[in-house]
């Protein structure tokens, strides 16, 4: 059969499944074009444009791990007691309590400037993980701190989303159709 002829074939008629194809392809929505937001834990990407209860939400987290860290600084305590109790001595007493201020400052710090920036790849985030683990109540402190001003991370990630915008339309502008299409230019 040669092009011309397939070409004046009549085409099929639309069957019922296929017209229910058609019509639900054209109701789901579109894939969307361009770089999209990271979303952030507990709050998706609800902080792009602050909607769906953004405000509430941010209370409601920062409450909620101010009274987790507070419970753990309870059962930090009870812990404490218990090595009382149990008459280790001054000396581990002593320095379980400074071993959990240290890791829980080390912790705060940590955590309040992976706000600001990304890690490294060769950092020492790897190495800190355990310190952190055990000062997680320094975590937890700094998440609370950082949810009274905005989502956790989300003047970096807007920084980059914005960022990635901005590349986006940048590319997208300087494209004047198919290059394909384009006439080769004349030699002089």
């Amino acid at each position: 059969m040669s092009d011309d002829q397939r070409d004046q074939t009549p085409a099929e008629p639309a069957t019922p499944a296929r017209a229910a194809a058609a019509a639900s392809a054209a109701s789901e929505p579109a894939v969307p074009t361009g770089p999209q937001p990271e979303p952030i834990r507990y709050f998706g990407t609800t902080w792009v444009n602050h909607e769906s209860g953004y405000g509430l939400r941010r209370a409601a987290i920062a409450v909620g791990s101010l009274v987790t860290a507070t419970a753990a600084a309870l059962l930090l305590r009870f812990a404490y007691e218990g090595l009382e109790l149990g008459n280790v001595g001054p000396f581990l007493s002593i320095s379980v309590v400074v071993l959990f201020a240290i890791s829980s400052a080390i912790a705060f710090v940590k955590t309040w400037d992976s706000y600001n920036r990304r890690p490294a790849p060769s950092s020492d985030e790897a190495a800190l993980k355990g310190l952190k683990t055990i000062g997680f109540i320094g975590s937890l402190i700094a998440y609370s701190l950082r949810c009274l001003t905005e989502a956790p991370g989300e003047k970096l990630r807007r920084a980059e989303y914005e960022r990635a915008l901005a590349d986006y339309e940048r590319r997208r502008s300087t494209r004047t159709g198919n290059p394909a299409a384009r006439r080769p230019k004349r030699k002089k």
